[in-house]
């Protein structure tokens, strides 16, 4: 089975509920859109566990683009030559990750040693832009955001990473008329129009997953792609 998550956002309590929810196995195939880190208590202990999982694949979201500037410069020895060569970028990225819940995911990193760091870091490093795949004949795009800056003339290499992890989908709009495209980034609680706010979204061969995990009242979604069964957290 293939199934999809997103936005598990530090939330290690509720991604194992949701493994074992959907009886996760090795036969299985897990797709997560991004924003594993951050904001909930074990962002780091959640990416080892996906490091586990050679049947897991991981799509970068916003959230580890943030993070891979922020434990870079942590990982870092702090020197007036280190110190001296915060530019302007990093520093503007390093306060927005700040502003954005780092604090657990700095937590749980300090606490590793030199090599599992550079592991963890080199994982997130490997994460796709996208996905293409094909379930039961049919199409899927899986993207942590959306597609900014929309055109039907566009390929989907033509997208920038900007606008696949930060610009937010236009649920409005159908961007294709035989693929679905899966999404995360957007909690469904925001979505205008959404008869059923927290639930997974479907509208215009739209999938939007993220369920406002690392939100009150929230909760972790998963959709398994064979069945189109709806998973959710507690």
């Amino acid at each position: 089975m293939t199934y999809v998550i997103s936005d598990i956002h530090g939330e290690y309590d509720k991604f194992m509920e949701i493994l074992k929810l959907i009886h996760f196995n090795d036969t299985d195939t897990l797709y997560v859109l991004g924003d594993i880190v951050d904001r909930g208590p074990h962002p780091i202990k959640t990416l080892l566990k996906l490091m586990e999982m050679p049947n897991a694949v991981c799509i970068v979201g916003n959230h580890e683009l943030m993070a891979l500037d922020g434990l870079k410069f942590l990982n870092s020895t702090i020197t007036t030559e280190s110190v001296e060569s915060i530019d302007a970028e990093l520093l503007g990225n390093l306060i927005d990750w700040q502003r954005n819940g780092s604090e657990t995911t700095i937590e749980e990193f300090r606490r590793l040693d030199q090599e599992m760091r550079k592991e963890v870091f080199d994982f997130i490093l490997s994460f796709s832009m996208y996905e293409e795949i094909i379930v039961k004949g049919r199409k899927y795009l899986l993207v942590h955001s959306g597609l900014g800056d929309y055109s039907p003339e566009k390929k989907i290499e033509e997208y920038s990473l900007k606008n696949l992890v930060w610009d937010r989908a236009d649920y409005d709009i159908q961007y294709f008329e035989d693929i679905y495209v899966v999404t995360g980034h957007t909690p469904t609680q925001f979505i205008e129009g959404n008869p059923n706010p927290g639930c997974i979204y479907k509208h215009l061969n739209h999938i939007a997953i993220d369920c406002g995990c690392s939100m009150p009242e929230g909760r972790l979604g998963a959709i398994c792609l064979d069945t189109g069964e709806e998973f959710y957290s507690k």
